[in-house]
């Protein structure tokens, strides 16, 4: 009935169809799907949607891995009580079409990613996780709260690569805001709504993220690290380590060292 698995998809293109309903959803890196010659990019915060017998190709980059939801359209049997919830289901399969996900749902496939990943042999919770999304994603289309791209839309993945080019100087707000093609409020707005947190918040981590990562996997010195990341110097780089992740440059330098 349900078939639900973490996967990663080939560097090249390979083209099939099948004989059940499908969702593709990112988990990491990026990844491309063609349903019926259409073309949508993959990233983390997208679900493509791929009916029964539509013919679809895919592929990936060497980082991606994708959460794949099977649903065969001939189980269970009519006669059973959990047809109504397949029939409920088969909304979301009326046409390809790609989702753009809210936080809580992205944040719902992340989790049951990473539950796949910690366990890959248990089924039944394999199960359970993506009938929950399914019903998550069916329930957003019935209320009309399902993103679609647009003008109006936000992409987390270009906003991400702008700042991830950017880190080394000041980006404003203005600048992000250009990038997504959006006014400035409607910018603060639609980014709130999407990623659960201000664009300052959002930029500040991505800032203290690298400097996490620089630290322990380099023998830069501090002042260096503080450069490249964006601070203005290597006490103020220690101060919001110290006040956001509660530790230290030389504590992060100390354990690797030790490791």
């Amino acid at each position: 009935m349900l078939d639900a698995r973490l996967l990663k998809l080939p560097i090249a293109s390979h083209q099939h169809c099948h004989t059940h309903h499908q969702i593709v959803v990112g988990v990491r890196g990026e990844a491309a799907l063609s349903v019926d010659g259409t073309g949508s990019e993959l990233d983390t915060w997208k679900a493509c949607l791929v009916p029964t017998e539509a013919r679809h190709d895919y592929w990936g980059n060497h980082q991606n891995h994708v959460l794949v939801i099977n649903i065969d359209p001939l189980a269970p049997a009519v006669s059973t009580p959990a047809h109504a919830d397949y029939e409920r289901m088969a909304r979301l399969f009326e046409k390809p079409r790609t989702l753009q996900m809210d936080s809580r749902l992205q944040g719902l496939v992340q989790f049951a990613a990473g539950e796949f990943d910690r366990s890959p042999g248990n089924l039944t919770m394999h199960g359970h996780l993506a009938a929950s999304i399914l019903y998550c994603m069916a329930d957003r289309l019935t209320d009309g709260n399902a993103v679609s791209s647009s003008r109006h839309s936000l992409c987390p993945e270009t906003i991400q690569r702008y700042i991830g080019a950017n880190l080394h100087r000041k980006v404003t707000v203005q600048e992000l805001a250009r990038e997504a093609c959006l006014s400035v409020s409607r910018f603060h707005e639609v980014f709130r709504e999407v990623l659960g947190t201000t664009p300052h918040q959002f930029l500040l981590q991505a800032r203290l993220n690298q400097a996490v990562k620089l630290l322990a996997s380099t023998s830069l010195p501090v002042s260096e690290i503080s450069y490249r990341v964006g601070f203005s110097s290597q006490s103020a780089l220690t101060n919001a380590l110290r006040k956001h992740k509660g530790t230290t440059p030389s504590k992060l330098q100390v354990n690797d060292n030790v490791a």
